[in-house]
């Protein structure tokens, strides 16, 4: 039986919410630790080509998934399907630390559209033009 390798990354990243860490990936899965400051929020987004989980290890989260929006709690989890319109929120005066796992057949980080962002990241001429979402690279 042939063994996939995984690497471990340890890619760290910084934005206006928190910052997140690659913990590790391989070509059908990735696993990042996110942690979220106190009364922000990531960007109301989807991804084409990727689901993911979600599980609390510290602090409380606010998650909408659709038209469902739930607190999640320590040692509590969550998944998003694929295509899913979702977004992650820190109500709590604590920050908020989540393990997300990632999988699908695209894992990059321009697998993204963004309907609504506090940090304006969001393409402008697609919600000029109606169509309400921009596809663009997390920064």
């Amino acid at each position: 039986m042939k063994q996939e390798q995984t690497e471990a990354v340890m890619e760290r990243g910084e934005r206006p919410w928190g910052t997140y860490t690659v913990l590790e990936e391989n070509g059908s899965y990735k696993i990042k630790r996110i942690e979220v400051m106190p009364g922000q929020r990531l960007s109301l987004q989807m991804h084409h080509h990727r689901s993911e989980h979600w599980i609390v290890v510290s602090g409380t989260a606010r998650v909408t998934c659709g038209e469902t929006v739930k607190i999640i709690n320590i040692n509590e989890s969550t998944f998003i399907p694929i295509g899913s319109t979702h977004r992650l929120e820190n109500p709590g005066v604590i920050p908020l630390v989540i393990i997300e796992v990632q999988s699908g057949e695209y894992l990059g980080e321009d697998d993204i559209v963004r309907f609504q962002d506090d940090y304006h990241r969001v393409d402008h001429e697609s919600e000029a033009d109606g169509a309400g979402a921009g596809v663009e690279p997390v920064v």
